[in-house]
């Protein structure tokens, strides 16, 4: 899988990106990064205005996130609306007393009798965007980006990793019976075997955070790409010598020990501020009996051939990661739903008040726009289902990311 996807040929490498073969909340719509400049300048308020306000973007694709953020802090003119933040109008969006806007912060009470503290640095002028990628610098960058291949240390601010988790490289095991044993695949032709038993600290960690169900071993589900084998023979009374439930014959495990350890790296380089991660995922109550392995390329679902010519990917076990970058900041973690986390930032998809049509026909077509697109990356069938992993380090978070 590292070698399918990082290789020397591999696809996020060689490739166009990730944009040329499916869509992430980043791609999907500009109101994605509205939220998270949102989100920033809470932070950035939280932090004190801090010197440098460093935003990490790891798995940053062609750089969309933070081309997208370098106007919004920049308050420059977004040149595309595909990947930009649109500027606002009269009568746009994000002027509109509409929630499908994000609405600007509240004042701070009696802010007008206070006597008001020095003015910060703009934001423009303290912000250092670095984009962290394994593939070549894009040419059309902008030059306020930085562009490296390894997670920087000594952040202070935020570091995000929109859908990288999923493609950090790990192995698969499947139950045979006398237990866990690694899936093997040739990565010429995708064909699976079945190789050793899986090593201590593999097993430890699928006792841990993969247990079967007594759900799994009476009506095993199709999940993912590929459906779960019947269980030969299982039933209520099927239990390992430890008292627990086995899984089904042929049920598949994603061991994601690799993914906690990449996670933990990343919290780890956070000084002060925060590392989000949004993914899809699931729970350690709700693990896919039969694994979501899958592949894309060219905005379609394929069979996932590691030969680098199409993404390699699974859902991420959220609670696992979210208790490593926990143990490393030794601060309490926030897990949510997207569609939970981009409500509290002002942004849920509702419709604009038909008032407005008549009142200002051009703005209300405008919203009705940009409420369809928030409505899509908050849609609990699609991207409003990723998870939202908000793990602060050394900083107190705003009530509004609180559930």
């Amino acid at each position: 899988m590292d070698r399918a996807l990082y290789g020397p040929d591999g696809f996020f490498v060689s490739g166009a990106g990730p944009a040329a073969h499916f869509r992430t909340s980043v791609h999907a719509s500009p109101v994605f990064s509205s939220c998270l400049l949102r989100l920033l300048l809470n932070l950035d308020h939280a932090l004190g205005h801090p010197p440098r306000l460093d935003v990490v973007d790891v798995g940053a694709g062609q750089g969309e996130l933070l081309r997208a953020l370098l106007v919004g802090v920049s308050g420059e003119p977004a040149r595309s609306g595909r990947s930009g933040l649109i500027p606002p109008r009269a009568g746009s969006p994000e002027t509109l007393p509409t929630t499908a806007a994000v609405p600007p912060s509240p004042p701070e009470p009696d802010s007008a009798v206070r006597p008001s503290p020095a003015t910060p640095v703009p934001l423009a002028d303290r912000v250092r965007l670095t984009a962290v990628e394994r593939a070549p610098r894009p040419p059309d960058l902008p030059e306020g980006i930085h562009w490296t291949s390894e997670i920087p240390p000594g952040i202070t601010g935020l570091l995000v990793a929109t859908e990288w988790l999923d493609n950090v490289p790990l192995d698969l095991a499947v139950w045979a019976g006398d237990g866990w044993r690694y899936l093997l695949v040739d990565p010429a032709t995708g064909e699976e075997s079945t190789g050793d038993p899986v090593s201590p600290e593999d097993a430890d960690w699928l006792d841990r955070w993969w247990p079967a169900r007594v759900s799994d071993v009476t009506s095993p589900a199709t999940a993912g790409f590929r459906a779960a084998q019947p269980a030969e023979g299982s039933s209520l009374t099927a239990r390992s010598r430890l008292g627990r439930p086995e899984p089904p014959a042929g049920a598949r495990a994603e061991i994601g020990r690799t993914r906690d350890e990449a996670w933990a790296a990343a919290v780890e380089k956070v000084e002060r501020g925060c590392a989000l991660g949004v993914d899809y995922g699931h729970l350690r109550d709700d693990r896919p009996v039969g694994g979501t392995l899958t592949g894309y390329r060219g905005g379609r679902q394929v069979t996932p051939v590691p030969d680098g010519s199409c993404d390699v990917t699974m859902h991420v076990a959220m609670d696992s990661v979210a208790s490593a970058g926990e143990r490393i900041a030794r601060c309490a973690y926030t897990l949510l739903s997207q569609r939970e986390a981009l409500r509290a930032l002002g942004a849920d998809g509702g419709r604009p008040p038909l008032s407005l049509a008549s009142r200002d026909p051009a703005g209300y077509l405008r919203a009705l726009a940009a409420a369809s697109t928030a409505a899509e990356l908050t849609d609990p069938a699609g991207l409003g289902g990723h998870w939202w992993l908000l793990q602060p380090v050394g900083v107190a978070l705003d009530p509004f990311m609180a559930r």
